[in-house]
């Protein structure tokens, strides 16, 4: 049986962080959120304020385990220089400031699981890339290089340090799949570009099981990818999803359009991808519940329409 864990989140307002948090919680964990409110009012939350450098570190005194998921949306707008800094920012700046806190403690966390993303590869097309591989040298590559190197004040004071490196996670309540129902529901949905990019995703429950994995699996540091073991092409993703919602999926919209309209965030985001295989999970015995697109559609849709 685990033992019971004093555990702080960062980001607990996200897609990931509003799931992790109450599944956390009834499994018998003290859960506190790092909130910027001063004074953070719940009885295990931590006042923080990375922005200036703040950080409450007695309420960090005797934690077991942090999972730090907090960071600016990539996708929330075009990226102008002063949003590239911003997004860079809000992982880089935040991590350090709290992986040299915890390293300064005298009762430190057993483990960090941090967030990271598999843009840290870059574009690689139809080439398979597990953790072993170098990263890319795009802006997102950038960014996950450096936010995965702001955790290294922790690793060197002990603590044992996870890198999950998040896939496009799929839920109905937001994120890309949240963006895409409507259209397609609409039956205007369709590929983007050529359709041959490549989709690493992975369903949300998956990813908060992988959090609770890596929370008790003492074999599991430094980098992990969090996504399902069989990545697809956007074309395939539409034609799944399409079929999945008894919709047709005959729109197609040109990549000179999503250039246009987003610039870099666009081709990045939209026209590039890398195809990511989970080896560090597998190999650790991790079980994912939904390894396959088309068995993790169809009980996310009957999420989507009993919610």
């Amino acid at each position: 049986m685990k033992p019971a864990y004093k555990i702080a989140v960062s980001g607990a307002s996200g897609l990931v962080g509003s799931a992790l948090v109450p599944s956390l919680t009834a499994d018998g964990h003290a859960v506190g959120r790092l909130v910027r409110a001063w004074p953070a009012s719940g009885e295990h939350d931590v006042f923080w304020d990375p922005a200036h450098g703040k950080v409450d570190r007695e309420r960090l005194e005797g934690l077991d385990a942090i999972v730090h998921l907090a960071g600016e949306n990539i996708a929330a707008g075009r990226w102008t220089d002063a949003r590239k800094e911003l997004i860079r920012q809000s992982r880089v700046t935040g991590t350090r400031l709290l992986s040299e806190s915890l390293a300064r403690l005298q009762s430190r966390p057993k483990v960090l699981i941090a967030a990271s993303a598999i843009g840290y590869y870059g574009n690689r097309g139809d080439d398979p890339v597990d953790e072993s591989a170098p990263a890319g040298d795009d802006f997102l590559a950038t960014v996950c290089k450096e936010w995965e190197a702001a955790t290294e004040p922790a690793a060197r004071a002990g603590i044992r340090v996870v890198n999950a490196r998040l896939g496009i996670v799929l839920s109905p309540k937001g994120g890309a799949l949240g963006k895409m129902l409507g259209p397609f529901r609409l039956g205007a949905g369709g590929r983007i570009g050529s359709g041959a990019q490549p989709m690493s995703w992975v369903a949300l429950d998956d990813v908060i099981a992988a959090i609770h994995y890596a929370l008790f699996n003492d074999s599991l540091s430094g980098p992990i990818n969090v996504v399902a073991p069989n990545p697809v092409t956007n074309a395939e993703f539409t034609t799944i999803l399409a079929k999945a919602l008894k919709r047709p999926a005959f729109m197609t919209v040109p990549a000179f359009a999503i250039k246009a309209v987003f610039g870099e965030m666009g081709r990045a985001l939209l026209l590039e991808g890398a195809r990511v295989i989970p080896r560090k999970l597998l190999d650790a015995g991790f079980h994912f519940q939904y390894p396959t697109l088309d068995g993790a559609l169809g009980p996310l849709l009957e999420t989507s329409r009993s919610s």
